[in-house]
């Protein structure tokens, strides 16, 4: 064989090999990729999911947030209203026609008497607790009680009602600490009818 057949087979031969190396490594890439295609896909895939669940949890957290605000609002509204009734229903006693509103004051002070020698402290525009209605309550208290009823020299700080006082003791009987029991102990039950829903 002659040098340019050797040199012209290896050439052939080494062609062949660069043919079947680049084959090879072609396959290889294609592989590759395809494999890069599919973990691509699977990442997309993966992201979209995770962003539907972030778009989700954030939407859920806004929607939690609404609700709880929502709920404060209707609380302080309902708050509002029973203040509301409370202070209707305060101002309604406070101008109740005399007879009504004098019989009330004297089922209270009935009920408050202790000994009946106290002293009765009204507020500074009371004019219907007065000296003669606390004389026709004496009378009324019956065997017992001193029968000794008398209005206090000084005013007390209060819309309606009054305050009976004994020496350091004090039962407060005011339209206002009247209807802070009364929202006090009936405030749930009242609320369960305003506002059943």
């Amino acid at each position: 064989m002659k040098a340019e057949q050797v040199v012209e087979k290896i050439l052939s031969e080494g062609r062949q090999e660069a043919q079947r190396i680049l084959s090879e490594a072609q396959a290889k890439v294609r592989q590759r990729r395809s494999v890069l295609d599919e973990e691509l896909k699977a990442f997309e895939q993966e992201t979209e999911q995770m962003a539907r669940q972030a778009a989700e949890d954030k939407q859920a957290r806004m929607l939690a947030a609404a609700r709880m605000d929502l709920r404060k609002k209707i609380l302080a509204a309902k708050a509002d209203l029973l203040r509301e009734v409370f202070e209707t229903a305060r101002r309604r006693i406070n101008t109740m026609a005399d007879g009504p509103y004098l019989e009330l004051m004297g089922r209270l002070l009935m009920q408050a008497v202790v000994t009946g020698d106290e002293e009765v402290l009204v507020g500074k525009n009371e004019t219907r607790i007065n000296p003669e209605f606390l004389k026709q309550i004496n009378k009324r208290l019956g065997p017992g009680y001193k029968g000794n009823l008398r209005p206090a020299a000084e005013k007390a700080d209060i819309d309606g009602g009054f305050i009976l006082r004994r020496g350091k003791v004090q039962v407060n009987c005011s339209t206002e600490v009247l209807l802070e029991q009364i929202r006090q102990q009936t405030e749930m039950e009242l609320a369960a009818k305003l506002f059943a829903d």
